[in-house]
């Protein structure tokens, strides 16, 4: 399992229906989820993609990672307010997702997961 990229019709179908429900946040996924917005000249960014391409791996049964490249991805970058990358998205099975902006570290990822996506899992 490796992280899986993401374009506008994807993430309406496998995320949220943004389009169709955009004031109501009904996550769609099977498990929870992180969400990479990502540069492909951000050097922040290319340092954390090895990272959550590690994450994939050890935790594919339990998330999935995506990944929208907000200069490809124009519509959900706005949607998202994202102003710096990387901005990554926390989404749990029930409740809020939360963001956090900048490359964490991989410790910290791995907290953040236990704590957020797979607390009450």
């Amino acid at each position: 399992m490796s992280t899986i990229h993401l374009i506008a019709n994807d993430f309406q179908q496998k995320v949220v229906d943004f389009r169709n429900n955009p004031k109501e946040w009904n996550y769609l996924g099977d498990k929870p989820a992180i969400i990479d917005f990502f540069a492909t000249w951000c050097g922040p960014c290319k340092m954390l993609s090895p990272v959550l391409e590690e994450l994939s791996e050890e935790y594919a049964d339990s998330i999935h990672i995506y990944k929208v490249d907000v200069d490809q991805e124009e519509e959900l970058s706005a949607l998202f307010g994202i102003r710096s990358v990387p901005t990554l998205l926390f989404v749990p099975m029930k409740g809020q997702p939360q963001m956090l902006a900048g490359a964490l570290p991989k410790a910290e990822l791995k907290n953040v997961i236990a704590d957020i996506l797979l607390k009450n899992e």
